[in-house]
Order: C-alpha cells, then structure tokens, then sequence
C-alpha cells in the first residue's frame, strides 16, 4: 500500500493550483495505517530557501486501511514555494517527495506551489482567444515592393512559388536576405480569410526596418520595413482587423539590434552615428564593448546582433518610459500588444517597468513572452523567473502543449503524459495566464507540424530543401494533423495557427518552414477543418473559458471534458487500434465514428469527437 497525495486532485489539495496572498489551502494525505504515523507535518518554503514554514496535520479521519491527515496554510507573500511531508514513526521519521518510490520515498522531486499578486489579470479579449501567426514576407504580396530605403545587398524573388534561399555564402554565412514582397496591404486584403479561421488575434513576425527576411535584426524599432509598406498602411491593415474583433499583436525584439542599424550602425547606413561609430553616439551606452569598436557582447556569437544593456536608462526610456517609446508609437498605430521575443533574456527589472508601463499606456494591452519550457519555475541564466508570481507577462508560448501533442500522435506515448502535462501546467499557472496562453502546433522556429507528425530526417540542408513526404506519409500526416488540433483547439488556452499549416504546408527548419503561402493550392481537407475548429471555439464558452478535467488517458485513448457556466463538453480522442464506447450526448463533432445506438456512441479507431452532455 501506497501512502496516497495527488496536488492535482482537489480531495488531496484544495484549492487546485497557484493561490494568492492569505487564501487558505487545505491539505490531505492519506497514510497507511500500518506505518504507525504518530505526527505529519507539511514543510513549506520559498524556492530560494529564504522563508519556511512548517505546517501540522491532524489525524482527521480513517477510511478502511488509510489514516487522512490534515492540514491548512496559507503563504504571506507572492513567490515560487515548494513542499514536501515529513511523517513521524515510534522508531524515526522519513520525508516524503514527488515521485517517490516505495524503497526509497525520500527519493524524488518537490512539488510547487505559486502565491501569485492579488491584482494581477489579464485582457479578457486574450482568453480562449484564437490566434494566427504569420511571418510577413511570405503570406500574401499587394502590388509592387516600395524598395526605398531598403537595406542592401538584398534578392527579391520574382516568383512567389520559388524557393527561399538556403545555401550559405562561400565563408559559411546564412544571409536570410531574399524576399519574396509579401507585406502590410497582401495581409489586409486576406483578412476575411483569416477571419473565416476563427482569428480573434492576429500576431506577426517583426515588422521593423531590417536587413533580413526574418526581421530579428532590428534597424530602426519605428519605421516599417519599407518592403511591408508605410505606417498607414500599417494602420489601416489594424483598422481592418479591428472591424472583424481581431487584435494585432507584434514580435518585440529587445535583447539584442542589428549591428546594420541606426543605433549601432556597422556599416554606416544610417550617417554615421550609431554606436559602433562614435563614443559620442546617443546609443553608446546602450551596448557593451570589450575593444570599441570591433570586439562587443552579441546574441549567441552572431556578430550580426549586439546584444543591448536592457536596463540602461537611454535604452528603457527609448523602448518604454519615453512619451514617444516604441511600445507607444506602435500603440498609437493601432496594435495591441507584444510578444516578447526571447523573454528569458530580459531581465526581471525590465520586465516589470515594461508590464507596468504598457498597462498605463493600453490597460488591456497583451504582453505574451517566448518561453520553450514550464515558464512558473523557469531558471534562465542562473536566475529563476518571475513572470508570474510578478505577475509579468499575461501569456506565454505554450511550447510544453505541443510537444505532449507530439509524442501522443506519434505513439511515444499513451496519453497518460499528455494528460500529465496539461494538468501540470494547469497547476502551476495562474488560471488566467493559463487561458490565454499560445497553445501551438507550428511555429516560425519549429518543424512545420504536418512534417514534424511523420518524418524525423535530419539531413544536410540541401537534402532538405529537395525532401518531401511521399503520398502514403502525407495521409498520415493529414489525419494526426486534424486529430493534433483537435486536441489543441478544446485544451484551456489560445491555439495559435501557423500560416499556411491550415493549408498542409511541409517543411523542415528555418528557413524551409517560411516557404510562402501556397495559394490556390491548398489542401482543402485541412482548411475545411480548421475553419470549423474555430468556429467550434468561437461558438462554445466551454472551449474558451472552461475548466479542464481528465476522465480517461491511457492506451491511446484520451478523454477530458471541458465545463463553465453549466455546459459540459466531453472530447474523446481515440488514437488506439481498437474501438472505444461511450455514453452518448449530443455531436458537436465527429471524424470516423462508428456507431451511435441508445445511449452509446461508438469512436473507431483514429476517430474523434466533442459531445456536449444535455
């Protein structure tokens, strides 16, 4: 017999996840009976070990072999806490850890607890939102590129269908400097097709002035690429989506610049003034040299990007505090919002002024951050992030989402982990984050979804450029890609879709999963699909705003249900080879369903639906 606790389980800890500042938590741990407990205690502190508590727990109640115990908290203050169980025997103690074993229960992890600010919220237009991303040279092109003031050298591809250029120079460099056109008024003119996916958020890849197609090399923060159009163009593409309730939020690139910019200015592009050129330069002090001019701290080593001093004071006053900031000046251009590129970058200090000063700027203003793994206990840098227990960033990249997805499509795993997964970060995010966080499939830094499904291959980049799925693996991806977002689309969050993954876009890496849209050609078994997928989230409250709770994960199957404000949706997911029954309720959406008789409904195997129970 096991001693039983389960953090995830309200019987066990109520209530379920993060808590605010004084909010009582119960909790209970069932102990054998047989180990003689005499005293149980729960031992609480800050993960930095500064504050710790030691909380009793009463023999409260025995059920057949097990002795509860008992016991309430609450923390003093926001901040990341852990917990383990210390329980007394007539011959010693033994502590008590997650994922403890029964030869060694001492073995094993902590479990986590946030104490989050009592005003921390988030922008309701965010929550359950649906998002579509898009990199912007390669979504849609209106007219000819206004190439004044370009950056040079640069390639403009003279056929939208070619492809993106992947060969590195003679000495090894990766340019990213072809463009294919695609820009400000193309988006504008697609916005009742991104609209038809059920978008409520529209985000795009960096839109600054740049030298390459990626834009992550910032040249000048607030002046559009002149390629993508002119400010009001801009604007009006904002205006646009507002008129169809969709936001727009941009790409905020604060680590690091270009070094071909007007606040560094490598190759003197921009008169003469930046950084690398004078100790005089209005931006000296926002870079870091080793040697001026040529030895200086870069993002990664690429010499391309001089990392910024984020907390140099002409720097946050240019980017935040000033009256005509960055994030001002986009604001005023009618965006509303940003994803911070690299977010475990930025230290907590920048964070918090820009949080604080976007919310003064726009309160309902988004401020979503990159983050690849558990952003609630995240250590960047030696340094433990504060995002939410500072209540920082409203959102996070919810890169933990798609890769349980991943590895239940491809059979690695049973749905036992996926539901692991998702429930961990229910636990350890704030519900509100939790809602609106950008549960994705596909990303500009990602294997496009459809390839990443069935295809592993990790050749050179040529053979990548030339590979493609054969008809057989393109079918299996078809149908793990409709089943993948099903899932993504009814788990608590934002699903974001990927341009062109809603077409049955291929590819491997950067740059091969930035071909341009492929219009006209789409798979149109995929668009049918996402289309109603939105429209289902869009429709449905529980989709949006719902709590989550599992009833079934395990050998290929998973089942969970999704309630708020009296509606009940169950979705059932069955990934195995063999059928699956279920009481019935009424079909809001079925694929390969086998049967529905009396009360029973019948899934096939690889068949899907959402039940709302009535």
């Amino acid at each position: 017999m096991r001693i039983l606790y389960d953090s995830k389980k309200p019987e066990f800890k109520n209530p379920f996840g993060t808590l605010l500042p004084g909010e009582a938590c119960t909790l209970h741990i069932h102990i054998p009976a047989a180990v003689c407990s005499q005293r149980v205690e729960c031992l609480i502190s800050l993960f930095d070990g500064s504050k710790s508590m030691s909380v009793p727990m009463t023999l409260q109640a025995r059920k057949g072999a097990y002795e509860i115990f008992r016991g309430s908290f609450s923390l003093p203050e926001p901040g990341l806490y852990h917990y383990y169980f210390r329980i007394y025997k007539p011959d010693g103690s033994f502590r008590l850890f997650k994922y403890g074993d029964d030869t060694n229960m001492e073995d094993g992890a902590l479990w986590q607890v946030s104490c989050i600010p009592e005003d921390f919220t988030v922008p309701d237009w965010a929550k359950g939102a649906v998002i579509y991303q898009i990199f912007p040279d390669r979504f849609s092109k209106s007219g000819d590129c206004d190439l004044q003031g370009k950056l040079t050298p640069y390639k403009l591809h003279k056929n939208w269908d070619e492809e993106v250029d992947w060969r590195p120079t003679p000495d090894g460099q990766v340019l990213n400097n072809d463009f294919f056109g695609g820009n400000f008024r193309g988006i504008t003119e697609k916005m009742d097709y991104i609209a038809s996916l059920g978008t409520t958020i529209l985000y795009l890849n960096p839109i600054s002035k740049s030298f390459s197609s990626h834009r992550y090399d910032t040249a000048d923060y607030k002046t559009p690429d002149p390629m993508l159009g002119t400010i009001e163009d801009f604007s009006q593409m904002c205006r646009e989506a507002h008129k169809r309730g969709i936001r727009v939020i941009l790409d905020g690139v604060y680590s690091h610049t270009g070094s071909d910019s007007l606040y560094f200015d490598k190759n003197r592009s921009f008169g003469g003034n930046g950084a690398y050129c004078t100790k005089n330069s209005p931006y000296y002090s926002w870079y870091q040299f080793d040697v001026w001019p040529d030895k200086y701290n870069s993002w990664w080593g690429f010499h391309t990007l001089p990392t910024v001093n984020k907390l140099d004071p002409a720097f946050i006053d240019y980017i935040i505090t000033g009256e005509d900031s960055v994030i001002a000046h986009w604001l005023k251009a009618g965006c509303d919002g940003f994803r911070l590129d690299v977010a475990d970058e930025l230290p907590s200090e920048f964070l918090s002024i820009l949080k604080a000063h976007l919310r003064k700027l726009r309160p309902d203003a988004l401020l979503m951050g990159e983050v690849w793994e558990d952003a609630s206990n995240k250590i960047a840098y030696g340094i433990r992030r504060r995002y939410f227990v500072d209540g920082q960033l409203d959102s996070v990249m919810n890169y933990p989402f798609r890769n349980a997805i991943l590895a239940f499509l491809r059979g690695h795993d049973d749905g036992r982990g996926l539901a692991d997964t998702v429930m961990t970060i229910a636990e350890n995010y704030p519900p509100q984050v939790l809602l609106c966080n950008m549960n994705l499939l596909g990303t500009h830094d990602s294997i496009r979804i459809l390839t990443a499904l069935v295809d592993d291959f990790e050749g050179s980049r040529e053979a990548q450029a030339q590979r493609r799925l054969s008809a057989q693996q393109y079918r299996l991806a078809e149908e793990r890609l409709i089943m993948a977002s099903l899932i993504q689309y009814t788990l608590p969050g934002a699903p974001s879709l990927y341009y062109a993954d809603e077409a049955g876009m291929e590819g491997y890496k950067d740059p091969f999963n930035r071909r341009t849209y492929p219009w006209g050609r789409e798979n149109k078994t995929l668009l049918a699909h996402f289309r109603l997928l939105g429209q289902l989230r869009n429709r449905l409250d529980a989709l949006r705003l719902g709590d989550i709770h599992f009833f079934r994960a395990g050998d290929g199957k998973l089942g969970y249900t999704r309630q708020y404000a009296g509606q009940t949706l169950r979705i059932c997911v069955n990934r195995s080879d063999v059928p699956w029954e279920l009481p019935a309720g009424k079909l809001l959406f079925d694929r390969s369903l086998g049967s529905v008789s009396g009360d029973v409904v019948t899934l096939n195997p690889g068949g899907m639906c959402i039940l709302e129970e009535v």
